[in-house]
């Protein structure tokens, strides 16, 4: 099947209507995660709530995974993966560099998605057309940098701290073979490497809702997106994701160390 970018449009539009009103309005922030700080706040929840209609809606035998509401129906061969603001610290920090993402996954494979940035009026997408951008100088059709070379790379990571142990160690020799090193910008690293302004994104721990929207808008612009290992990333973990399947391979083998 095929997502209309008409129904991504209402997806994003739903999300924004209860998103903008609260960006910079310096609400209320809970903490999900006794012990350390992973914040929710309003506009996360009501966001969700506004997405799930949308989609019981216009497609009620469907299964639905998000961030702040759960999972239902689940089993079905069909399942809209939701997080209503990824990027919430950006989000409470007035950061624009935050999105709501929402994925379509067949059987276990993301086949569709979209990142939305209302701040910024911008929204990325992919269906089967491909991969799009609409915002700012006009719509296009999304396409990766051909960057194969790690020193001639540009790297977004959230932060090297993820990096626990070894890991780390791993971590920072690879990153001393890149040309420029960037870090935090959440789902909008991803994004810029389907627009050709990033070449490799590297985040350990990511749950699926954090990735399986940006899954098919990288893939369709040419990128390459998987766990270090090279396994598939539609449920999380530690995934990367780059530009070219050569540039991929050489980031993954960096990262093996």
């Amino acid at each position: 099947m095929d997502i209309s970018i008409d129904f991504m449009r209402r997806i994003a539009q739903a999300a924004a209507a209860e998103t903008l009103p609260r960006f910079r309005a310096q609400g209320a922030v809970a903490n999900k995660e006794k012990g350390s700080f992973d914040p929710v706040t309003e506009a996360d929840r009501e966001a969700e709530r506004a997405i799930r209609a949308l989609i019981s809606a216009e497609y009620p035998d469907h299964g639905i995974l998000g961030e702040e509401h759960g999972s239902e129906n689940i089993s079905s061969r069909h399942v809209w993966v939701i997080d209503p603001i990824d990027g919430t610290r950006a989000f409470i920090s007035g950061l624009p560099v935050w999105g709501t993402l929402v994925g379509l996954t067949i059987d276990g494979d993301a086949v569709a998605g979209m990142m939305a940035q209302p701040f910024t009026g911008e929204l990325f997408y992919a269906n089967g057309s491909g991969s799009h951008y609409e915002g700012p100088g006009g719509p296009r059709k999304l396409s990766t940098r051909k960057t194969t070379k790690l020193a001639e790379a540009t790297l977004f990571t959230t932060t090297p701290a993820l990096f626990k142990g070894e890991a780390r160690n791993r971590y920072d020799a690879f990153e001393r073979q890149i040309q420029l090193a960037r870090y935090g910008a959440d789902c909008y690293a991803f994004a810029m490497i389907a627009s050709g302004s990033v070449d490799i994104v590297a985040d350990p721990g990511l749950k699926p809702y954090d990735i399986v929207a940006l899954i098919p808008i990288i893939e369709k612009a040419g990128g390459v997106v998987t766990t270090f290992d090279g396994g598939p990333a539609e449920n999380g973990g530690d995934v990367l994701a780059a530009a070219t399947p050569e540039l991929h391979a050489a980031a993954m083998a960096a990262l093996r160390g």
